[in-house]
This record gives C-alpha cells, sequence and structure tokens, in this order.
C-alpha cells in the first residue's frame, strides 16, 4: 500500500477515502445503513449495492464484473447480520488510470480492469473503516504479473503488464483467510504456487496477527507489506479519534 492515502475526504458520506497505487487513483464513497427497497430486502442481512464509475465514459460489462466480486468480497467483510433489512451503498470512482494505449500484449488489452482491482478493493476497505459500520475483518490485495520468462512482479509497472504472460489479484483477510483470487493468462501449478506464497508474503503482517484485535499503543509498524501498511493506517486514525481524551 503507498502512502497516497486519504481518509474521510468526502464530507457528505458516511465514510470516504481516497488511493492511489501503480498509476490508478479511485475515491471510495460509502453510505449506509440506509432504507433499502422492499424488492431488494434481505430479512436478516443488509444489503450490499456496489457501483463502479470508470475514469472515461460509461461503465460496461467490465465494471459489473468488478462491482460483482467487490460485492461478494465486502459481504465476508461487513457484519451484515448487524442492521437487517437496510442497505449499504458503496460508490467507487476511478480518477486515474495509467496510459496503456500503446499495449500491444492481447491479454494486457482483454483484461486490463484486472490491474484495477486491488485499488479498488483498496479504497473501498479504507472508506469502510472511515464509517461506524462493524467489520468482521479488514483486508488488504495485490496484483502480481508473472514475465514470460516466468519472474514474478508485484505491483507491476504497466509495461510489466504489458509484457506478462499472466495476471493475479489476490485479496486476503486479516484473518490469513484467502478472499479472492482471479487469474487470467497461462501459468501451471507451479507458477501458482509461487504466486500464492509471493502475494500471501506480500500482504500479511509481520506478526501475522489480526488486525481487529490489534493494540493500538503499539509503535507504527515499518514493514514494506500491505497489512502492516494498513496497521499503520488503523493505528493513526484510532489515535486521532481518540486524541480528546489526553486533554
Amino acid at each position: 500500500m503507498t502512502k497516497d492515502v486519504t481518509l474521510s475526504p468526502l464530507g457528505r458520506a458516511d465514510g470516504s477515502a481516497s488511493y492511489a497505487s501503480n498509476g490508478y487513483s479511485v475515491i471510495a464513497a460509502v453510505n449506509g445503513p440506509v432504507e433499502v427497497q422492499r424488492r431488494d430486502e434481505i430479512p436478516e442481512e443488509s444489503a450490499i449495492d456496489v457501483v463502479l464509475r470508470p475514469a472515461n465514459g460509461v461503465g460496461g460489462v467490465r465494471e459489473r464484473h468488478l462491482e460483482s466480486i467487490i460485492e461478494k468480497t465486502l459481504r465476508q467483510v461487513i457484519l451484515v447480520s448487524a442492521h437487517p433489512r437496510t442497505l449499504i451503498q458503496i460508490t467507487l470512482q476511478v480518477i486515474a488510470a495509467p496510459d496503456d494505449s500503446n499495449a500491444s500484449n492481447p491479454l494486457h488489452q482483454s483484461t486490463s480492469n484486472l490491474s484495477l482491482l486491488p485499488a479498488l478493493l483498496q479504497s473501498s476497505i479504507l472508506a469502510l473503516l472511515s464509517t461506524s459500520l462493524p467489520l468482521t475483518m479488514t483486508l488488504t490485495s495485490t496484483l502480481v504479473a508473472v514475465s514470460q520468462s516466468g519472474e514474478l512482479v508485484l505491483q507491476p509497472s504497466v509495461k510489466a503488464l504489458q509484457e506478462a504472460a499472466s495476471l493475479h489479484v489476490l485479496a486476503f483477510s486479516s484473518l490469513g483467510e484467502l478472499l479472492v483470487v482471479e487469474s487470467e493468462g497461462a501459468f501451471d501449478m507451479a507458477i501458482w504456487e509461487q504466486v500464492y506464497s509471493r502475494a500471501e508474503n506480500h500482504c500479511r503482517t509481520s506478526d501475522a496477527g489480526n488486525l481487529a484485535q490489534m493494540d493500538f499503543e503499539m509503535e507504527p509498524s515499518r514493514s514494506d507489506s500491505l497489512g502492516d501498511s494498513l496497521r499503520s493506517i488503523i493505528e493513526e486514525k484510532a489515535a486521532k479519534e481518540h486524541r480528546w481524551k489526553e486533554g
């Protein structure tokens, strides 16, 4: 996770966050729980509605596919049983995307939105953390590209994406569970096992602990892992919210 993170940039949303990584910039807004239409009502849970707006033009099939992945993932993260018969709305606006107009690799051209998925997941969880909605866990997500020679590249550049033999998006919960796995391209099980191991090491916290049970008075982590970066953001948020107690 990069340092290009801002919590609560939108004043009229219940929760919001902006996140920028690998040339992508996404702003997420969360509203809810709000009243839900009768046809969408779930008796024992909250309904979750995810809307993805591309940087240019209107959304199409690819956006609907990403919305479905994000909705299924966040349903595991949000404690939906806490607010039955309500709606939680997550709106994701892509502000900027890397210029891939010169891409010649058919894989990259057909799956360019796959590289956007980690930024969408990270901005979503950050926006949820800025709300008062109860969560069962947090998550971190990363993108791994496999070059034609079999080299694994974490958070690949546009050039690496263009030359990749396969692309893989994985997301892990703060409990160490694999929540999301999306892959494109040609690869074998040996490559997949390497991708899984590399992504897991990149996403988990240094002590493999549960973010929901951590001590907020610990020194901020200086690890390069996404889990530790998210942990630091949560610690800073908690310290800011409880600063009034020190006075």
